[in-house]
């Protein structure tokens, strides 16, 4: 990839004077170019691969450039677009506001290319103004098209089609979006996905403020299949022992699994409603875990309604449950299955009041909250 840096007089090239490889941990990196900037224009920043190895980010190929390079921001929400995408066989479609997934959707009962980018966009149609949009599955003309009809900044893809890249090249024809980055990604199975399946190129990094850095293990999950959701079950002293009395059917599984893989790339505290192959809100950094739920129910309310019912939906939350006002919130919404791992000490009390309201409350083998 060779990212075009913008001449802007706000942005001063290579002022971060950033080395040309680096090591860390043991793994050698390459310098791919110095970026238009990091998070801020008075940022500099640089890109780095692992040395010598052809990754599905690491080597991006810019199709189309724009009128002027990639930033951080663009980078990380490529890289996250594509670690919701890549838990898919099925055509799916994630898209991405700073580094929050404001809509994710996957082909259900045969729905097209175009179909599943519509529903993810329109999830919060608003966000996605200027969103990078991620695919796991070629572009079409017609999707292509339909991207076009809107703003956006960059569209991340393992290939498209001959007739796409016409529609991407025409800018007279779509005014809008005539800096619009195209970009080729690599064969996303090489993108780990559940527990075990990382090396140490996959480790985080983050720097705090005296400039210390933690490295940790990558964010991965256990959640494989709907074989792996199992009921809530747990035991207080003040509730006594409690099971759900529910069962999600196949859909709402299928829906859940959905919904905690989109989730795993939310900010926490963050939730994810889901139905039907689609999002129908996110709520994301919240302080305190019912109102991760009450932001994504008045998103819904506010930027979705004549579209998909939230009744009978499914929910994903990051953490547990400390009291049960969360699932109360979800279930007068309309929710009627939710994941969560377990945790608190007041899982008895949240299950025994689930079972109350008639929602199938499911347990997740693990916590997955991302604070980046």
């Amino acid at each position: 990839m060779k990212a075009q840096i913008s001449r802007a007089n706000y942005i001063t090239r290579n002022t971060g004077n950033f080395s040309d490889e680096l090591e860390i941990d043991g793994i050698k990196y390459t310098k791919v170019d110095d970026l238009r900037y990091g998070t801020n224009p008075h940022q500099p920043a640089a890109f780095y691969k692992p040395t010598n190895l052809q990754t599905p980010i690491g080597s991006l190929e810019i199709l189309k450039t724009g009128k002027n390079g990639l930033s951080q921001t663009n980078l990380e929400d490529i890289s996250y677009s594509l670690n919701i995408v890549k838990f898919f066989d099925a055509p799916s479609c994630a898209v991405m506001k700073h580094v929050n997934p404001s809509g994710a959707a996957v082909a259900v009962k045969n729905e097209n290319v175009k179909k599943v980018y519509i529903k993810a966009r329109d999830c919060d149609p608003r966000a996605a103004f200027g969103s990078t949009v991620g695919f796991n599955c070629l572009i079409d003309k017609a999707t292509a098209e339909e991207i076009m009809s809107s703003f956006v900044e960059c569209i991340v893809a393992p290939s498209y089609s001959e007739e796409a890249m016409k529609v991407f090249n025409d800018s007279p024809k779509f005014k809008i979006n005539s800096s619009i980055r195209i970009i080729k990604c690599g064969n996303l199975c090489e993108l780990p996905r559940f527990t075990g399946e990382a090396d140490k190129r996959h480790r985080t990094l983050k720097t705090l403020a005296d400039g210390s850095i933690v490295v940790a293990e990558p964010l991965l999950t256990n959640l494989r299949t709907i074989n792996d959701i199992k009921m809530a079950e747990a035991e207080n002293a003040r509730s006594g022992r409690h099971s759900s009395l529910y069962r999600p059917s196949v859909e709402q599984l299928n829906d859940l699994l959905a919904a905690w893989y989109v989730n795993i790339n939310v900010r926490s505290n963050g939730v994810v409603i889901y139905k039907n192959g689609e999002t129908l809100s996110v709520g994301t950094g919240e302080q305190d875990r019912v109102g991760a739920v009450e932001q994504a129910i008045e998103k819904y309310s506010q930027k979705y309604q004549g579209k998909e019912s939230i009744e009978g939906s499914a929910m994903a939350s990051d953490g547990f449950f400390p009291f049960p006002d969360a699932v109360e919130t979800a279930a007068k919404a309309g929710v009627k299955a939710i994941i969560a791992p377990a945790g608190s000490i007041n899982d008895a009390d949240v299950i025994k009041r689930a079972n109350e309201l008639g929602v199938a409350l499911t347990y997740a083998p693990e916590r997955i909250f991302s604070h980046h």
